[in-house]
C-alpha cells in the first residue's frame, strides 16, 4: 500500500508543486502536535470544535462516526485492515483517530494556531492510512480524498493541498501527507482544516495520527567535529571535551541567532545550554550516560526564544561509556602447575606481569608456574567502542611438597606388607583396592595382582606432588602332574606336568626310571605300576605345592573275546587294555564274510558293536591289531557279540 500511496503522492506533487511538498529542510518544534494521547482503553471524545463527526466508544465506528483507539481489528467482517498500533512505533498504547466517513463530505479536524512569525515557512502534515482492504466492497470501495487548508481568522483561504484518492494497500500502511507555506506579513494567527471530500458508503474509511504544524526552513546539519557524524561514543576515563558544530544556508537569515539544547531523556524534553549561543559548542567531559544535543536557529534575537519561529538541527547523540574491569584481588596457585588468571568487562584483554609475561586472552594462563612468577599482574580491557580500563591483581605461587616412596615392593600372594610415603601433611592413594586405608602415609597393602600405586601428598597450601610405587605380587606355586597314564611293560610313557606361579623351581620324585626329573615332560618306564610326584617351590619363599600322577603298567595286552553291547551299562564296549597307549596303532574288525565293519587309528573310543552307527548282529567277528611299533607282531583273533 505504501508504494501505491507514495506513487499517488508523487503524482499529486507534480500537479500541485507549490502546495504538495513536505518540508525538505529542517523543522522546528511542533506548534501543533496532535497525537491523540495514550491509553489502554478506548479514548475520550475530541474537543467540540475539533471535528463535525460523532464520537463512538467502539473500536469499529459506523458511518459518520469516529473513535479514539490504540488498535483496531476484525471490523465489519474483517473488511478493514487490522492496525495493531498507532503511527509511532515507540508510542506504547498510543491513540489514533479512526474515521468512518459520513455520507456527506465535511470537515473532520480543525484547529486555530496563534502567534506565528511573519515571513516564515511552516509545514502542515498528518499521517494517514486507508483502512479498507482492497478486496472489500467488491474491490470497488470509496477512497478517502482529503484537503489540507490554511485560512486566516476571517475564513480567507491562504493555501490548500489535496491528497487525491488515497489508495488502499495490502497491509494498511501509514503515509504522511501535507504542505508547507509562508506566512504573510501581518497574519500571526491561522486556522488549519482537514476536509474529507469523498462521500460515505462502502469505503472512505481512514486512520489519522500525528497532525503537526511546525516551522520549516533550510537544512541545519549538526555533527561532532572529530568524527564528522552526529554520533559519538566517548570514554569516561579520557575526560575529553568535544566540539559540536552546525552548518546552515548562508544568506537565508539576516541576523541569525543560535541556541544549543541538551536532552537527558532521549529527546522527550530539552533544556537550553547556558552560554551556548553560536553555531559551535564545546561540549565538556561528563560522566556516564546518553546525551542528545541540537542547535536552534532563528532570525533575530527574540525569535530564538519563540517555538513558533525557530528551527532545530538534527540530533547529535553522545554516549559516554566506560568498561569496568572485574578481577579478583589475588590469585593463588601451586609451584609446577598451570595457574589461570581471569578478568571480565571487555571484549579484548592484555595482560603483563613478571618475567616479561604477556598475554592477549581473557583467561591468561601461567604455565608450569615457578616461584619467580609470583607478583603483580596488570590487565587492560577494551570494549566495543575502544574505551579501556585497567586493574591489577597479585599472584601467589605456593611451594609444592616433594613426595618420596620406595619405588618397588614385593609381597607373596595372599600376604600383606606396608608401603610408605613422606613429604606431605595428608595423603591420598590410588587405586584404593588392596589398601587398608587410602588416606594414611603407610597403609597395609595386600593386592591380588601386581599393582602400580600412586600417592598424592598435600602440604598446608593444598599443593600436591605425586609419586608411584610398584607392589609386585609373587604368585604362589601350583603343581599339576597331568593325567594318569597306562602303558605296557617294556615301553616308556611321557608325563604332562605343568606348574604356575612366580619364579618356581620344580622336580619329580622318585628319580628312578625317569629320563630327567628336572623337566616337566620326562619319559618314565617303571617295571610296575607307580606314582610320580611333581614338586613346585617358590624361590621367594611363597610356599610349595605337589601333585601326583599314577602310571598303570600292564604286563601284556588283554584282549577280551566277548562283550555285550545291549545298553545295560555293563561290558557294552570292547575294551582293550592298554591299547589307547599306542596312539598310532590300527585296529580293524571283519565279519565272517571278510567285510570290514570297524577301523580305528589309536583306541581312544572303544568299539561299541556298531557299523555306521547301526548295531551289528550277534555273532563272531575277527580282528587284526597293528601296534605300529618295532618288533611288535600283529595281533589277531576273534571276538563275539552277545546280547
Amino acid at each position: 500500500m505504501k508504494s501505491l500511496l507514495l506513487t499517488s503522492f508523487i503524482l499529486l506533487s507534480l500537479i500541485h508543486p507549490a502546495k504538495a511538498q513536505l518540508c525538505t529542510g529542517s523543522l522546528g518544534d511542533a506548534v501543533v502536535n496532535i497525537n491523540f494521547g495514550t491509553g489502554t482503553v478506548l479514548g475520550p471524545p475530541l474537543p467540540g470544535a475539533t471535528t463535525t463527526y460523532n464520537h463512538s466508544f467502539t473500536s469499529c465506528p459506523n458511518d459518520g462516526q469516529y473513535s479514539v483507539v490504540n488498535s483496531t481489528s476484525n471490523c465489519f467482517s474483517n473488511s478493514w485492515h487490522s492496525l495493531p498500533q498507532d503511527h509511532t512505533p515507540t508510542d506504547a498504547d498510543g491513540y489514533f483517530m479512526l474515521i468512518n466517513a459520513s455520507f456527506q463530505p465535511g470537515d473532520f479536524y480543525l484547529d486555530t494556531i496563534r502567534g506565528l512569525c511573519p515571513n516564515t515557512s511552516y509545514e502542515f502534515a498528518a499521517w494517514i492510512a486507508n483502512v479498507l482492504r482492497p478486496g472489500s466492497c467488491n474491490s470497488n470501495g470509496i477512497r478517502p480524498n482529503l484537503t489540507f487548508r490554511i485560512e486566516d481568522l476571517n475564513g480567507n483561504v491562504l493555501t490548500t493541498y489535496n491528497t487525491g484518492d488515497i489508495i488502499s494497500g495490502n497491509t494498511g500502511e501509514w503515509n504522511q501527507y501535507g504542505l508547507f507555506f509562508q506566512t504573510p506579513l501581518g497574519i500571526p494567527d491561522v486556522v488549519i482544516r482537514l476536509t474529507n471530500n469523498a462521500p460515505g458508503g462502502c469505503g472512505n474509511d481512514l486512520a489519522l495520527d500525528d497532525i503537526t504544524f511546525r516551522p520549516c526552513g533550510p537544512k541545519v546539519d549538526a555533527s561532532v567535529i572529530v568524527t564528522g557524524t552526529p554520533e559519538l561514543f566517548a570514554c569516561e576515563n579520557e575526560a575529553k571535551d568535544f566540539m559540536l558544530s552546525a552548518t546552515y544556508s548562508q544568506g537565508v537569515y539576516i541576523s541569525p541567532s543560535f541556541q544549543w539544547q541538551e536532552s537527558l531523556d532521549n529527546g522527550i524534553t530539552w533544556s537550553d545550554v547556558p552560554g551556548a549561543n553560536s553555531n559551535n559548542y564545546l561540549r565538556p567531559a561528563s560522566g556516564l550516560g546518553v546525551f542528545l544535543y541540537r542547535m536552534l536557529i532563528a532570525d533575530g534575537g527574540v525569535n530564538i526564544t519563540l517555538v513558533t519561529c525557530r528551527l532545530s538541527s538534527n540530533t547529535v547523540r553522545i554516549e559516554v561509556v566506560q568498561p569496568n574491569v572485574v578481577i579478583p584481588p589475588t590469585f593463588t596457585g601451586c609451584f609446577g602447575t598451570d595457574i589461570a588468571l581471569s578478568a571480565s568487562g571487555g571484549v579484548s584483554y592484555s595482560w603483563v606481569g613478571p618475567n616479561n609475561y604477556d598475554s592477549k586472552i581473557q583467561g591468561a594462563v601461567i604455565t608450569n608456574a615457578n616461584l619467580s612468577d609470583a607478583g603483580w599482574y596488570k590487565v587492560t580491557i577494551t570494549d566495543t567502542h575502544g574505551c579501556t580500563d585497567q586493574d591489577s591483581t597479585t599472584l601467589i605461587v605456593n611451594p609444592a611438597p616433594t613426595t618420596q616412596v620406595v619405588a618397588t615392593t614385593s609381597v607373596c600372594e595372599g600376604a600383606s606388607t606396608n608401603i610408605q610415603a613422606s613429604g606431605g601433611l595428608r595423603y591420598l592413594w590410588t587405586p584404593a583396592s588392596g589398601l587398608s586405608s587410602d588416606t594414611v602415609s603407610n597403609p597395609v597393602v595386600a593386592p591380588v595382582d601386581t599393582t602400580l600405586y600412586t600417592v598424592y601428598s598435600f602440604n598446608e597450601y593444598g599443593c600436591f606432588d605425586t609419586a608411584n610405587t610398584l607392589v609386585y605380587v609373587w604368585k604362589k606355586p601350583l603343581a599339576n602332574a597331568g593325567p594318569d597314564k597306562k602303558m605296557t611293560s617294556g615301553y616308556s610313557v611321557k608325563l604332562d606336568g605343568q606348574i604356575a606361579g612366580s619364579d618356581i623351581a620344580y622336580y619329580w620324585t622318585p628319580t628312578f626310571n625317569i629320563s630327567n626329573p628336572l623337566i616337566l615332560t620326562p619319559l618314565v618306564n617303571p617295571a610296575n605300576s607307580a606314582i610320580y610326584t611333581l614338586h613346585a617351590e617358590s624361590t621367594h619363599g611363597c610356599g610349595t605345592a605337589t601333585d601326583d600322577v599314577f602310571i598303570k603298567v600292564y604286563e601284556k595286552m588283554l584282549i577280551p573275546n566277548v562283550f555285550s553291547p545291549n545298553g545295560d551299562g555293563i561290558n557294552d564296549r570292547w575294551v582293550i587294555e592298554p591299547l589307547d597307549f599306542f596312539a598310532s596303532s590300527v585296529t580293524e574288525i571283519f565279519n565272517r564274510y571278510g567285510q570290514r565293519v570297524y577301523r580305528s587309528v589309536g583306541y581312544n573310543n572303544a568299539w561299541d558293536g556298531t557299523m555306521n552307527n547301526q548295531p551289528l548282529p550277534v555273532g563272531t567277528y575277527y580282528y587284526v591289531i597293528d601296534l605300529k611299533m618295532p618288533n611288535e607282531p600283529l595281533r589277531s583273533g576273534s571276538v563275539t557279540i552277545i546280547r
